[in-house]
C-alpha cells in the first residue's frame, strides 16, 4: 500500500517537566494524569485523530517508560492503522553514532528519516503537554491559502504573562513581521501556542542547516522561527479562540482540573463530536456511601467514597475512608485518604497514602504535593506549598 500522506503530525513529548516538581520524577510531563481519567498526552492525540491526521510521531526521552505504555499501539486514539498510526520515537544508536536529543529542532532533525517514509506536503510540529481542543484541518487550510511555509497558532495573553511565551509581531494580513522569544518588554500579547505547520520541504532545509551550525542550540523557538524570519519567508500567525492551558507548573495543573469544575467550564469535556480518548482503566462505577458527602466534584470508576468530597477531581481507584474531607484538591489514580484525614489546595500523585488524621495543604497559599506512592504515616502534616517527595 502506498505510505504517501499530504501531512504528518510530530509530537515533541520528551520534556523533563522540571516546574511540575514531584509529579515528574518517574515519569514525562505529557504522562501526567488531567481531569479524572486521562493524561495530558490524550489532548493532542486526540486531536489529531478528530483532525483525520493518521500518522502521528511521538518523540519521547525523559522518563519515556510510562508514556510507552500508555500510548502502546494507539488503539485508543483509532491510531492503529495498517498504513499511518502512532510511533513512539526515541533517541537511538546509528552505526556511527546515538546521542540524546539535544532540542526541539535536532530531535525532528534525528527523525527526518522517520518522516521521509511519508513524503509528506505539510508537518504538524505539536508540544505534547498543553489541554486544548483544535481543528487541525482549519489551519492547514489557512497555511495553504497563504502559501505559507510555516504558520503558527497564536494566542492572546495577558501583557503581564508575555515573558513566559515566544510572542509574534503581526501586520494586518496576519504575516508574522517580528518574533521575540520571552520578551522582557513585547510589543505584542499575541503567544506562539507550540503548535506548527511547516511546508516540510521547506522545513527540512533549515533542520539541516541548523544542524550543520555548532553553535545553535537546536531550537525552533530559538533558532529555526528566527532564521526563517531573518530570511524572508512566508510565515502566518493562525489566531486561536479556544481554551488553552499550559500546564507546565504545579499552579497552572491544578487550576486547569479546577477549570473543570467551573458552571461555566472553559472546555466540553462531553463533546460526542470532539471526544478527547484516553486509555481508561477497567474498573468497576464509584461507590458513594450513605453518609458520604459529595459536591461539585469530577469522581472516575472505581472510587470508594465514605467522606466528604468538595469541588475536587478523583482519578480512578481512589478510596476516601470515613470522616476525611478533600476539597480544593486533584487526586490521582489509585490513592488513598485515610479516616479523618484532611485535603485542602492539594496534588496527591499516583497510589500515594495520606495517613489518618493527616493535613496536606490549607485552604489558602501554594499548592501543597504529596508524590507518587508516598506514604504519609498518622497525623503528618504537608504544609502549603510544600512537595513530600516518597517514602514513610
Amino acid at each position: 500500500m502506498p505510505r504517501t500522506k499530504e501531512c504528518i503530525a510530530m509530537l515533541l513529548a520528551g520534556g523533563q517537566g522540571s516546574r511540575l516538581g514531584v509529579l515528574t520524577q518517574s515519569m514525562a510531563k505529557p504522562a501526567v494524569p488531567y481531569g479524572g481519567k486521562y493524561r495530558i498526552i490524550d489532548f493532542p492525540l486526540s486531536n489529531c485523530t478528530n483532525s483525520g491526521i493518521d500518522v502521528v510521531g511521538v518523540l519521547t526521552q525523559y522518563r519515556p517508560l510510562e508514556l510507552n505504555a500508555y500510548i502502546g499501539s494507539g488503539s485508543p486514539w483509532d491510531l492503529d492503522l495498517s498504513n499511518g498510526g502512532v510511533f513512539v520515537l526515541p533517541p537511538y544508536m546509528t552505526a556511527k553514532r546515538g546521542e540524546w536529543y539535544r532540542g526541539t529542532a535536532n530531535a525532528i532533525y534525528q527523525n527526518i528519516g522517520f518522516i521521509e517514509q511519508y513524503n509528506p506536503e505539510y508537518v504538524v510540529l505539536l508540544a505534547g503537554d498543553h489541554i486544548y481542543k483544535m481543528d487541525y484541518t482549519q489551519m492547514i487550510a489557512a497555511h495553504k491559502k497563504n502559501a505559507a511555509d510555516v504558520t503558527i497558532a497564536t494566542l492572546e495573553v495577558p501583557w503581564e504573562e508575555t515573558s513566559r511565551f515566544g510572542i509574534m509581531n503581526t501586520d494586518e494580513s496576519g504575516r508574522i513581521i517580528d518574533f521575540e522569544e520571552k520578551p522582557k518588554h513585547a510589543r505584542s500579547n499575541k503567544a506562539s501556542m507550540g503548535v506548527y505547520i511547516f511546508t516540510w520541504s521547506k522545513l527540512r532545509k533549515y533542520l539541516q542547516t541548523d544542524e550543520s551550525n555548532p553553535n545553535s542550540s537546536n531550537d525552533f523557538g530559538k533558532n529555526i522561527i528566527p532564521a526563517m524570519l531573518a530570511d524572508k519567508q512566508q510565515m502566518f500567525a493562525y489566531p486561536f479562540n479556544g481554551y488553552w492551558k499550559d500546564v507546565g507548573t504545579i499552579e497552572s495543573l491544578w487550576e486547569a482540573n479546577m477549570d473543570l469544575l467551573s458552571d461555566s467550564t472553559p472546555i466540553d469535556m462531553y463533546d460526542k463530536n470532539w471526544r478527547i480518548y484516553s486509555r481508561n482503566p477497567g474498573m468497576p462505577p464509584h461507590y458513594l456511601a450513605n453518609d458520604s458527602v459529595v459536591s461539585n466534584s469530577m469522581i472516575t470508576e472505581g472510587c470508594e467514597v465514605y467522606g466528604t468530597v468538595e469541588h475536587s477531581v478523583l482519578f480512578a481507584g481512589v478510596c476516601v475512608e470515613k470522616g476525611a474531607l478533600i476539597r480544593d484538591s486533584v487526586i490521582m489514580p489509585g490513592a488513598a485518604i485515610r479516616a479523618g484525614a484532611r485535603v485542602e489546595r492539594a496534588i496527591i500523585a499516583e497510589g500515594a497514602v495520606i495517613g489518618e488524621k493527616s493535613v496536606v495543604g490549607e485552604p489558602t497559599g501554594l499548592i501543597a504535593v504529596v508524590g507518587h506512592g508516598a506514604r504519609l504515616l498518622p497525623e503528618s502534616v504537608v504544609p502549603a506549598g510544600v512537595q513530600y517527595e516518597g517514602g514513610v
